[in-house]
């Protein structure tokens, strides 16, 4: 098995590009990579395959000091963030590898893991799309959730209800992206659509689970 199509990155910013007919793509630039391998778990060891993969450079005094010396015992530096990827089959890479963006090729589809834009905490109207009530006859609560329970039996409010809460800065995938272009020189990746989160933000890409279940098959 050779690198796995996953990478780490972080998020640059939306654009577009034009197709070869003249159709206006909107894509999302990611820069991506490179990233390091830290650690080769194996079933023997650690009871399943993985990858540690490091990313980011980063000074050492912005690390714990358990990371800092998990990276230094590595030969991979400080670097800000760790992550793992499961593997089906053994990699052939050993500790200190890189991977780079051009694992990934124009046409891939793959799934971008970020975290939303967080958005505080947030009323029913906003978060559950409740019409509210009347402005009129000295109503002082227009945008409340209104009746949420019982007084007397059972004198409790339900499980269940929608209600106010916090709102976004929460994990999500976006799934069956297109790669647009690969740019190895710079470490960009650019894939058609819009992806969590806002600029800046770290992302992981991977190739796609539809496209993994029919390789597969």
């Amino acid at each position: 098995m050779t690198a796995p199509k996953y990478i780490l990155g972080r998020k640059v910013g939306m654009s577009h590009v034009f197709s070869e007919d003249g159709r206006q793509i909107p894509v999302t630039v990611i820069s991506a990579g490179p990233c390091k391998v830290a650690q080769v778990k194996t079933v023997e060891r650690d009871g399943y395959l993985a990858l540690q993969l490091a990313f980011e450079p980063c000074r050492a005094k912005v690390l714990t000091k358990p990371r800092d010396g998990h990276l230094k015992k590595a030969g991979v530096g400080p670097h800000r963030v760790l992550r793992e990827v499961r593997l089906d089959a053994p990699a052939d890479l050993a500790v200190g590898a890189e991977i780079k963006v051009d694992v990934f090729q124009p046409g891939d589809r793959v799934d971008v893991i970020g975290t939303v834009k967080g958005r505080g905490f947030q009323g029913v109207v906003r978060v559950h799309n409740f019409s509210g009530k009347r402005h009129t006859h000295g109503n002082m609560n227009q945008r409340g959730p209104g009746s949420i329970g019982m007084h007397s039996q059972p004198g409790m409010v339900l499980k269940g209800h929608r209600m106010a809460t916090h709102w976004g800065d929460e994990r999500a995938t976006v799934r069956n992206l297109e790669v647009v272009s690969v740019d190895a020189e710079n470490n960009a990746l650019v894939v058609r659509g819009a992806i969590p989160g806002s600029r800046r933000s770290f992302v992981a890409v991977r190739v796609a689970r539809a496209c993994r279940v029919r390789q597969s098959s």
